[in-house]
């Protein structure tokens, strides 16, 4: 049977009308209230500095406030499990990382699946890390260090700013493929961990480089190493781990998630204001400063970046046995 022209017309104008409708046609006036960003860090710490500069930015390029939200607590959880229970709908963002790849394999119960309900949307920065020693330990560098170790099987301290933090588990993962054992020292946080570092308490620490950038500078404290896989330009006669353990890596990453279930175009709004952000060099350069390099990636790509880190970093915490305090 053959439609009129006019009723014909009619049809196509209200199937339009239904589709403006549909979720993905919400996303494109997105967003038209402030957006809550959650941390579960403290206020004025790394994560908090850079959530804020880069909150500053997302205004601007969304048209709406920021609101930075602070609910540290049970090694980020607290935050995590408040931005599941919030509606998918790009108005609560969860600053994501390390800690919660980590915390999917340390912890014997959640009542979550980080990565089932957490979607990814972009990366944000990586803190390289560095392997220190106090100056009175006679290594210089990591085969020295391995061989001073292996010397003194179970007399040498390695200090982390935490059980179950990256400074540990990469501690380990650094102690298993050297063939050593060192004791381990934990602290809670990075500034007592290296305040007894220089004080000769503890022999060998594992911090981002930003906590012990001038201590190194100043001699206080002798660098042996970086964890990442190129060397870095505030530390350009520092040789990473790799170089002496071909393959060992140690990122200290963060990233952006939203409650699964959330719009993709919204998603993909949010990723791309993100990364032209982290591409711009007036924020490439308040960065530097702090010293955290830009994690660009697409949601897919974060996504699939999360998902290694969590397996490799179940191996090292299974292999070592590590609880959550």
């Amino acid at each position: 049977m053959r439609i009129p022209r006019r009723r014909f017309m009619q049809k196509v104008a209200s199937a339009a009308a239904l589709t403006a409708f549909s979720p993905s046609a919400w996303a494109l006036d997105y967003p038209t209230r402030p957006i809550h960003w959650i941390i579960g860090f403290p206020p004025g710490g790394g994560a908090d500095i850079v959530a804020r500069i880069m909150g500053a930015w997302l205004s601007q390029r969304l048209g709406q406030q920021i609101i930075i939200e602070n609910k540290p607590g049970a090694a980020t959880n607290i935050a995590t499990q408040a931005v599941i229970n919030s509606p998918p709908d790009g108005y609560t963002l969860l600053w994501a990382g390390i800690s919660n790849v980590i915390n999917a394999t340390i912890y014997g119960t959640l009542p979550f699946d980080f990565l089932k309900d957490i979607a990814p949307v972009s990366g944000m920065v990586v803190y390289p890390m560095v392997f220190e020693v106090n100056p009175s330990v006679p290594a210089k560098n990591i085969p020295e260090l391995i061989a001073y170790a292996k010397a003194n099987p179970g007399k040498i301290t390695l200090a982390s700013y935490g059980t179950g933090t990256i400074s540990q588990v990469a501690g380990e993962l650094f102690k298993s493929r050297a063939g050593i054992t060192m004791v381990h020292v934990p602290y809670r946080g990075g500034a007592p961990m290296v305040a007894d570092l220089i004080g000769g308490q503890v022999q060998v620490a594992l911090d981002v480089v930003a906590g012990s950038l001038s201590h190194i500078r100043s001699g206080a404290a002798r660098a042996l190493a970086v964890t990442t896989t190129t060397r870095l330009d505030s530390l350009p006669d520092i040789p990473t781990v790799a170089e002496t353990l071909p393959g060992y890596e140690a990122a200290a990453f963060t990233g952006v998630g939203v409650p699964t279930g959330t719009p993709e175009p919204i998603i993909a709004r949010l990723n791309h204001e993100i990364n032209a952000g982290l591409n711009d060099p007036g924020i490439k350069a308040r960065l530097a400063e702090l010293m955290a390099t830009p994690l660009v990636l697409t949601p897919a790509e974060f996504g699939a970046y999360m998902a290694a880190e969590t397996a490799k970093w179940a191996k090292v915490i299974k292999f070592a046995n590590i609880k959550a305090e």
